[in-house]
């Protein structure tokens, strides 16, 4: 049985992003990944918390996340 056409949403989007129940987008902070040894524990701890995107981002990223909003 073949799909329905419609509205998909961007999965590589939903995996990087969260929309709160505000409507806020969050994201991770760049930089955790490797090479830890060189970051001090102040800087990690920073990297482990979300971030909201920037307003002129977030409308982008809302478009390609339909069922979150």
């Amino acid at each position: 049985m073949r799909r329905p056409k419609g509205i998909k949403t961007k999965k590589s989007v939903a995996k990087r992003f969260k929309i709160t129940a505000t409507g806020k987008v969050m994201r991770y902070r760049a930089g955790r990944r490797h090479l830890a040894q060189t970051k001090n524990a102040h800087r990690l701890r920073r990297l482990g918390k979300a971030a909201v995107v920037d307003a002129t981002d977030a409308y982008r990223i809302t478009q390609n996340l339909p069922f979150s909003h």
